[in-house]
């Protein structure tokens, strides 16, 4: 099979990600949608023979089997339900839905149609965990007693709605820490959440009014299941002398491993294996991995896979970002 595809948005983000399906030769990209003469010209010129339309309904209409979401975060949801109640497979830039219950709506709808649900979880993808994940899954490390992920962005969004509650969800939770939620339950294999304590801040100051203003700095502590603790700590705009900083950090009984960035970069990475103070390197830039999340959906698309039980774990992260919240 060969995939035809629709692409929702193409803006930085969607371009780079159209970029990386294109060079895999697995599908056709047939039709685009985007408001920005600018942005659909750049995108039409990564995909000459696709066409562009006005909007989700004509990219759904346009004889495609998936559709390609990049739009911002209070849209994917609902854009998201459309495509797969039209029978088309998704895959979705994160957040999937700014809550617990978007998300959840939105895996029943793709199991209900047996449509392939994919979100741009890029970091299960880097070289680095790819390294890492065996050990854990293996028990090299031993009983792995802690983990911490970090993520500061030193220059924040750039997108006015970013800060508005009612469109983003939330701010750097939702934005950043959505990737630390998953990468550090998705590493441990899922242990179930028993206990979520969080403090967020805003401008400096605690948060005091969600409703009307997002957090720019959060820090959360995770109990989980059979004994480990996870500490949760993303940013925008923090003082931290570096672009950004971006870690995941393993701890057992028989050693450790860390991803950890390189030189403030949002791309270089480093992963080590931990002997008591010995590093040992398992990984080292330069690793393309942006597009990785994507063209593993489309691998799977290819091969004509349908609904993935695994999509439900989408859930269980928004439910923890949802308690990180207090909602």
């Amino acid at each position: 099979m060969t995939p035809r595809l629709g692409f929702l948005g193409t803006g930085w983000i969607g371009r780079h990600r159209m970029a990386a399906l294109a060079g895999t030769g697995l599908a056709e990209i047939v039709a685009v949608a985007e408001p920005d003469d600018t942005g659909a010209a750049e995108a039409l010129a990564l995909a000459p023979g696709a066409r562009r339309v006005d909007g989700l309904d004509a990219l759904l209409a346009a004889d495609i089997d998936a559709v390609v979401i990049a739009t911002p975060s209070a849209a994917h949801a609902q854009q998201s339900i459309a495509a797969l109640e039209a029978g088309k497979a998704v895959f979705c830039q994160k957040p999937l839905g700014r809550t617990g219950p978007e998300v959840a709506a939105v895996i029943k709808a793709a199991e209900k149609a047996d449509r392939l649900l994919g979100v741009d979880l890029s970091y299960r993808h880097t070289a680095g965990v790819a390294a890492i994940r065996p050990l854990l899954e293996g028990g090299a490390l031993g009983h792995v007693f802690g983990v911490d992920v970090t993520f500061h962005n030193a220059w924040g969004p750039d997108k006015p709605w970013f800060y508005d509650p009612a469109l983003s969800g939330g701010g750097c939770v939702v934005d950043l820490g959505v990737h630390l939620i998953d990468l550090a339950l998705w590493s441990l294999g899922w242990p179930e959440v028993v206990h979520v304590e969080s403090h967020l801040y805003a401008k400096g100051a605690p948060l005091a009014d969600p409703a009307r203003q997002v957090e720019d700095y959060a820090v959360a502590t995770l109990e989980l299941a059979g004994g480990t603790v996870a500490r949760l700590a993303c940013s925008w705009g923090l003082q931290a002398g570096r672009e950004a900083v971006i870690a995941a950090e393993f701890y057992g009984t028989e050693g450790g491993a860390s991803l950890r960035n390189v030189n403030g970069s949002f791309y270089d990475l480093r992963a080590e294996r931990h002997h008591h103070i010995r590093a040992e390197p398992l990984a080292e830039p330069p690793d393309d991995w942006g597009g990785r999340a994507a063209v593993d959906w489309l691998a799977r698309l290819a091969r004509g896979a349908r609904f993935d039980p695994d999509a439900r774990h989408l859930e269980t992260v928004a439910q923890v970002i949802d308690r990180i919240y207090g909602r």
